[in-house]
């Protein structure tokens, strides 16, 4: 089995999640957020030899920690396509779906890429670099209200609107295209005491627009609960309040929306009961030794049969 070279990334809350898996010997699971290959490694540890893991990837650079083991399928492709895939490859239930949905230390700290504000490059922030939409895209191309959304929505702040309507006047004069042209315009209306916290939500609000994030995990989650088996379980990591906001409330009802649907008994109808009473986080020697994994929140479900399920 291949290693992972201990840079790409750093698995989060590692035994929690797997552990919430509750792997079969024999089961089929999918880890839908391959990246460094930290996760899939645990879980084909825990496998039997009849045991099958899918990893999906839209990386290119994922590649490389592909481990040889003959009970791993590696996807590269959005998890977004879940369904598709598993309908290729003759699958119609997993055991198991885990979802780290935290962008990757390689994808930080690496330089090209574009996610960082450490370093004056192109703004770019794909997760895959095949896809055609960038960063400096959104920001030279959406109309001031588009932008004032993204940035108040998307990264939470307070001068979304303000920053929209710095980035358009910048623009008129000369485009914005490397990091540092974004810095120099946000900084200004950042304050002092929060700026490397408020600039980290200005490129989180581009990487998740770049991305659609938030429609692709959408996506999964209606996916994640026709590919499951009942008794199946969800595990999935968030890292920013609108993803863990999405996750607990399709857990809770259901939707994203959080709102619940009864049946005339009472009884929610939700295909999916939580497995956690309370939202698990990294404790403090995990925070010490990666600070990224401060923000992580992890929540399990498991998949309930529905009635019509029940009948069949």
């Amino acid at each position: 089995m291949t290693t992972t070279a201990p840079t790409y990334h750093v698995p989060v809350l590692l035994a929690a999640s797997v552990d919430g898996l509750a792997v079969r010997p024999g089961g089929t699971y999918v880890d839908v957020t391959f990246g460094g290959g930290g996760h899939s490694r645990e879980i084909l540890r825990r496998l039997g030899p009849g045991g099958r893991l899918f990893g999906f990837d839209q990386d290119l650079d994922a590649l490389a920690n592909v481990p040889d083991d003959a009970r791993f399928t590696f996807v590269r492709s959005n998890f977004r396509y879940l369904a598709n895939w598993l309908h290729y490859y003759d699958v119609p239930v997993v055991d198991g779906i885990l979802a780290d949905l935290g962008v990757s230390s390689h994808h930080f700290d690496d330089p090209e890429r574009g996610f960082s504000f450490r370093f004056d490059v192109p703004l770019d922030m794909r997760m895959n670099v095949r896809s055609g939409q960038t960063a400096v895209d959104v920001v030279n191309r959406y109309d001031e209200a588009a932008l004032a959304r993204i940035f108040t929505l998307y990264g939470e702040l307070r001068v979304g609107r303000r920053l929209a309507a710095a980035i358009v006047r910048t623009r008129r004069e000369r485009p914005v295209e490397t990091v540092d042209d974004l810095v120099s315009i946000a900084r200004p209306l950042l304050g002092r005491d929060r700026e490397k916290k408020d600039m980290a939500k200005v490129f989180q609000a581009l990487r998740i627009e770049v991305n659609h994030e938030l429609d692709t995990l959408h996506e999964l989650l209606d996916a994640a609960v026709g590919a499951l088996r009942p008794g199946g379980r969800l595990v999935v990591l968030t890292y920013h309040s609108l993803e863990d906001r999405m996750v607990k409330n399709y857990v809770r009802a259901g939707n994203v929306d959080g709102k619940v649907e009864q049946d005339f008994f009472g009884n929610r109808l939700s295909p999916l009961r939580p497995v956690n009473s309370r939202v698990i986080v990294p404790d403090e020697a995990e925070q010490q030794a990666n600070p990224r994994s401060r923000s992580a929140k992890l929540r399990i479900a498991e998949r309930v049969k529905t009635a019509d399920e029940s009948e069949q």
